[in-house]
C-alpha cells in the first residue's frame, strides 16, 4: 500500500493568477509560506519554507476567486516529482504539490475589513473546492449540530 497525501497551512507568497492550457483547463500555480515548527539555534524566529502548489479546473478557480497574497490557506494535495535537464543540460528535480482540495485558513473576521475581496462571510470550516462551487453563508449545513455543546466556560475543566 502507498500512502502521498501533504497537508499544508500557509500563507499565499503572491496573488495566485489563473491560466488556461492549450486544452482548456482552468489552472493555477502558486506557493504557500509555511513556518518551521522551531527556530534554529542563535535565531529569533522560525524560517519559513515555500511550497509550491498547482491547481487545477473548479479548485484553480476557487483560488484565484477567494485568495490573495497574505491569506491563509489550508492545501490537501500529493507531492509530485519532476525531473528535468536544465539550459546547461545538467539534471534537476521539482517537487510540486497537486492540489486536490483548499480550505480558507481564516475567518473574515480574522483577516480584517481590509481586503477589497471580502464580499462573503465564510467559516473556515468551509467545505472543500471541490465540493462546492461557491462558499456558502455559514459552516455546511449538512452538519447537525444539536448534540455539540458550548464549552467556553469549562477551560480550567480541560486536562491540556
Amino acid at each position: 500500500m502507498n500512502i502521498n497525501k501533504v497537508l499544508l497551512m500557509g500563507r499565499l507568497t503572491a496573488d495566485p493568477e489563473l491560466k488556461m492550457s492549450a486544452s482548456g483547463v482552468p489552472n493555477v500555480r502558486f506557493s504557500v509560506a509555511v513556518n518551521r515548527r522551531f527556530a534554529r539555534q542563535g535565531e529569533d524566529r522560525p524560517t519559513a519554507d515555500f511550497i509550491r502548489c498547482t491547481a487545477f479546473r473548479q479548485t484553480a478557480e476557487f483560488v484565484s476567486k477567494y485568495f490573495r497574497k497574505g491569506s491563509v490557506i489550508i492545501v490537501f494535495g500529493s507531492l509530485q516529482n519532476d525531473n528535468y535537464k536544465d539550459k546547461d543540460g545538467n539534471d534537476r528535480q521539482s517537487t510540486t504539490v497537486i492540489v486536490d482540495e483548499v480550505q480558507f485558513g481564516e475567518t473574515k473576521q480574522d483577516r480584517g475589513q481590509t481586503r477589497d475581496h471580502d464580499d462573503f462571510s465564510q467559516q473556515s470550516s468551509a467545505p472543500a473546492a471541490n465540493t462546492a462551487s461557491a462558499p456558502s453563508s455559514g459552516p455546511d449545513s449538512r452538519v447537525n449540530t444539536e448534540f455539540f455543546a458550548d464549552i467556553k466556560d469549562i477551560e480550567d475543566e480541560l486536562p491540556f
